[in-house]
């Protein structure tokens, strides 16, 4: 697999047009349908190219205008900072969540990934990369990517 980086002055900012990699990550966090959720690491899988970090840095720079919320880590933990807006998402689309211990930082629940990841079957439905991903994506039980 490649591992494509993004410059890491690059943002919205200092281009009109998204780098052909970001592209790529956004259309997949689009496809994801409500309730579900892809990680970092199954985007960059499906995709066939880069890696978790580089998913979590198209995501942060140019994330805002598609479903974050359904791009997570894997395991299951909200993103730092935007806990409770994901919170609210995962509630309106009826994502599966684990309820939170009293131990867990703010007592936020965490996603239940065995029912909550997507595989990304008909992803490639009229997609005109269909054949550039890696066949069918780990079941939920393959140890988390290393984010």
């Amino acid at each position: 697999m490649s591992q494509q980086r993004l410059p890491s002055d690059t943002g919205p900012e200092h281009t009109d047009a998204l780098p052909e990699y970001a592209e790529r990550v956004l259309d997949v966090a689009e496809r994801i349908p409500p309730g579900r959720v892809m990680t970092y690491g199954d985007v960059a899988e499906w995709l066939g190219e880069g890696g978790p970090r580089q998913v979590g840095r198209v995501m942060a720079l140019y994330g805002g205008a598609v479903p974050w919320w359904r791009v997570v880590r894997a395991d299951g933990v909200l993103l730092p900072g935007h806990e409770l807006r994901a919170l609210d998402h995962y509630r309106a689309e009826g994502t599966p969540l684990k309820g939170a211990s009293r131990a867990a930082e703010g007592h936020l629940p965490r996603l239940e990934m065995k029912r909550a990841r997507w595989d990304g079957d008909g992803l490639a439905d009229g997609d005109e990369h269909a054949g550039d991903h890696i066949g069918r994506l780990p079941p939920s039980d393959v140890p988390p990517y290393g984010l």
